[in-house]
C-alpha cells in the first residue's frame, strides 16, 4: 500500500494494531505510535510502549537509536513519516471516510462560518453532523475546543472513525492550507470540496514561503473531492476552476453572478436578518432569510445552501437552519441598553477577512466611532503584523493592539511590530493584557458622542490563549462584551 503511494517502508516484527497516535500521553493498548517531530525524544516511545502501544512508526534516521533502546518492539521504518502515517491511519481506522459524507471547506476566510451554517441546516433536517475546524471538534465521541483547524492525520482519521461509531452519517470540516500541504488530509475522500476564496495569509518562513505555495496547497483539495464547488467571486477564479477539473464534477456559485450555476440575488436587510433569493440551475427561485449580521455572510450562506441541496436537504430545512444559525464568536452582536454602544465579536484575523469585516461595519453602522481590538499570533502568519494595522487604520477611529496566541514570542514584541506598521496619523495604542484592552475600548465607546462600535477581533468565543507550551484558560471576548454590555443590554444570539 505504501509503495503504491511512492512511500518506501520496511516492517520489523509483527503486531496487530488498533488505534494510532503521535502523542505518547494518549497512547492506548494496541495502538501504533508515531515517532515524529523536531521535539521528539526516544523516551516518548518508551512511554507509549509502557502504555501498551503494539508497534511504532519512525523514519530511517531514528531507527538505529530506537531499535537499540527498544529491541523487542515491532516497528515500521519509512522515508516519509508524514505520508506514511496518513496512509496507515486510513487503514488502521478502517476507511471511515467511505462510510460517511465528508464535506471539506477551504478558503482564506469564511470556513468556520460556512461549516457552522451547514451544521445548523443539517440539524434542522433532523441530522447530527460532526464538525471539525478552528472553533470546535465534535465527532459524537469527543467534543472540545480546537487548537488546530485541521489536526494531524492520526487524529483526523480517529475523528472520522468516531463519527461512524457514533452513528452519524456526515462530517463537516474546515480544510486548512497546512492540512493539505503537510498531508494531514492525505487519502481522505471528500464528497464535496468547497473553495470559498483566496487572499494572502500564512506567508512566512515557517509556514508557506510564498503566496504561490499557499494557493497551490489549497488547490490540492480538488484532487480528493468527488464534487468541486467554486465561488466565482474569488480572486484568481480562473486558476481555481482549472484546478477543480481534478474533481469528478464541477459546480459554481456566486453572489450577483448570473453566470454561476447557483446565484444569490436581491439582497435586503430585514428585521429578522439578511434576505436573499437563491437562483438554482433548474430555474427555481427560493427566498432565504439569514439570521446573522454581515452582508458578506450571504456568500457563505449560499455555499452552505448549495452543499445542503447536494446532500438532499429540503428548502424548508435550509430556511429553518439559516434563520436560527449561530456561529460561536462569529459576528456576535452585543448592545448596550440604550443602543449607543455595539460590540461586534468576530474571528476576522487576516487581511481579506479584515477588509470584508470593516467594509460591512462602515456600511451597517454609519456615523459611529469604530474602536478595534486585535493582535497577531506568534511564530506564524507574520505578515499580519504589517497588513492588519494598515487595513484597520482605513476604517477604525482607534486601534488597540493586544495579545492573540503569542506562542513562543513576547506579546510586547508582536505589538511593537504592529505599532511600527501603523500608518502615520492613525490612532493606536498597545495594551498587552487582552481583557484590559477590551475594557479600555468600551470606556472609549461610552464617551463617543454619536455612538460607537467596538470590534473585538480574532479570538471570538475562544477561552484559551496559546502561550508557550500551555493553553491557559482566559475570559473570551464574547464573555467580556456580555459582562460589560449584556447584563443590562441586548444580546443577539
Amino acid at each position: 500500500m505504501l509503495a503504491d503511494a511512492g512511500v518506501q517502508a520496511q516492517a520489523t516484527g509483527e503486531a496487530t494494531v488498533q488505534g494510532m497516535t503521535i502523542d505518547s500521553r494518549k497512547a492506548e493498548p494496541g495502538c501504533l505510535f508515531v515517532c515524529k517531530g523536531a521535539a521528539f525524544k526516544p523516551q516518548y516511545l518508551g512511554g507509549a510502549l509502557d502504555a501498551g502501544a503494539a508497534a511504532y512508526l519512525c523514519d530511517a534516521a531514528a531507527e538505529a537509536t530506537l531499535a537499540q533502546a527498544y529491541p523487542q518492539a515491532p516497528h515500521i521504518v519509512t522515508d516519509d513519516v508524514r505520508r506514511a502515517m496518513a496512509l496507515l491511519a486510513a487503514v488502521v481506522f478502517d476507511r471511515p471516510d467511505l462510510k460517511i459524507d465528508v464535506v471539506g471547506i477551504t478558503g482564506t476566510k469564511g470556513k468556520s462560518t460556512t461549516a457552522y451554517m451547514m451544521r445548523s441546516i443539517l440539524i434542522a433536517a433532523g441530522q447530527e453532523p460532526s464538525i471539525l475546524g478552528s472553533i470546535d471538534t465534535d465527532d459524537g465521541v469527543e467534543h472540545f475546543e480546537s487548537h488546530n483547524t485541521t489536526p494531524e492525520a492520526p487524529d483526523l482519521w480517529r475523528h472520522l472513525a468516531n463519527t461512524v461509531e457514533a452513528g452519524r452519517s456526515r462530517m463537516v470540516m474546515e480544510v486548512s492550507s497546512h492540512g493539505l500541504k503537510y498531508d494531514r488530509t492525505l487519502g481522505v475522500r471528500f464528497a464535496i470540496g468547497c473553495f470559498l476564496n483566496i487572499g494572502r495569509d500564512h506567508i512566512s518562513p515557517v509556514e508557506h514561503p510564498t503566496f504561490e505555495d499557499y494557493f497551490e496547497s489549497k488547490l490540492k483539495l480538488f484532487a480528493q473531492s468527488r464534487t468541486a464547488l467554486v465561488n466565482l467571486n474569488s480572486d484568481m477564479a480562473d486558476q481555481v476552476l482549472e484546478a477543480a477539473k481534478a474533481s469528478e464534477q464541477l459546480v459554481t456559485f456566486g453572489v450577483g453572478r448570473d453566470d454561476a450555476d447557483w446565484n444569490a440575488a436581491d439582497l435586503a436587510v430585514e428585521p429578522q436578518g439578511i434576505a436573499f433569493t437563491v437562483c438554482t440551475p433548474t430555474g427555481e427561485r427560493e427566498r432565504i432569510v439569514l439570521g446573522m449580521a454581515g452582508l458578506f455572510n450571504v456568500e457563505n450562506a449560499l455555499a452552505a445552501v448549495v452543499m445542503s441541496r447536494m446532500l438532499g436537504v429540503t428548502w424548508d430545512d435550509i430556511r429553518a437552519g439559516l434563520a436560527h444559525v449561530r456561529v460561536p464568536g462569529r459576528m456576535e452582536v452585543v448592545r448596550s441598553a440604550d443602543g449607543s454602544v455595539v460590540a461586534l465579536v468576530d474571528y476576522a484575523h487576516n487581511e481579506l477577512s479584515f477588509k470584508t469585516f470593516f467594509s460591512s461595519v462602515k456600511e451597517e453602522y454609519p456615523g459611529r466611532k469604530v474602536i478595534a481590538v486585535f493582535g497577531a499570533p506568534g511564530n506564524k502568519a507574520q505578515e499580519r503584523r504589517v497588513t492588519l494595522p494598515r487595513v484597520a487604520a482605513g476604517f477604525a477611529d482607534h486601534m488597540i493592539f493586544t495579545e492573540e496566541d503569542p506562542a513562543y514570542e513576547r506579546v510586547e514584541d508582536i505589538c511593537a511590530e504592529m505599532m511600527a506598521s501603523t500608518p502615520a496619523g492613525a490612532s493606536a495604542e498597545v495594551i498587552c493584557d487582552r481583557e484590559a484592552a477590551c475594557k479600555r475600548a468600551f470606556d472609549m465607546a461610552f464617551e463617543a458622542e454619536n455612538g460607537a462600535v467596538v470590534a473585538l477581533l480574532a479570538k471570538g468565543d475562544e477561552t484559551r490563549q496559546h502561550r508557550g507550551d500551555e493553553f491557559p484558560e482566559v475570559k473570551s471576548d464574547l464573555a467580556i462584551a456580555r459582562e460589560i454590555l449584556g447584563s443590562t443590554g441586548e444580546v443577539d444570539a
